[in-house]
């Protein structure tokens, strides 16, 4: 069985009592009315599918119905940290860039 953790009920539960909303952090566009259709577009339909480090939406769904992050391995499943809405991940996915130069 897996469990999660509610940031607000402060309890970690039963997956099954959860369900996963999409990626997280992504920024409405400042200016909509201004947009191109390719960047509208680009908001409304396209999401990042990474192989390791994510994060992403969850909400309490059985529980507190509330809504909160979650920094989660996609490869191995395992959740890494749980933090409400609006709190700053602690735990980043190392960027592409900062890998090649790591490997040099």
């Amino acid at each position: 069985m897996f469990y999660i953790y509610c940031p607000y009920c402060q309890e970690h539960r039963e997956e099954e009592e959860f369900h996963a909303a999409g990626q997280a952090h992504i920024s409405r566009p400042l200016d909509p009315d201004n947009c191109s259709d390719v960047e509208w577009g680009d908001y409304l339909y396209f999401r990042k599918n990474p192989r390791g480090l994510h994060h992403e939406i969850w909400s309490h769904a059985a529980g507190c119905r509330k809504y909160f992050n979650v920094t989660r391995d996609t490869q191995s499943y395992q959740i890494k940290e749980v933090y409400k809405m609006g709190e700053v991940p602690q735990i980043v996915a190392e960027k592409a860039s900062d890998r090649e130069r790591s490997r040099v």
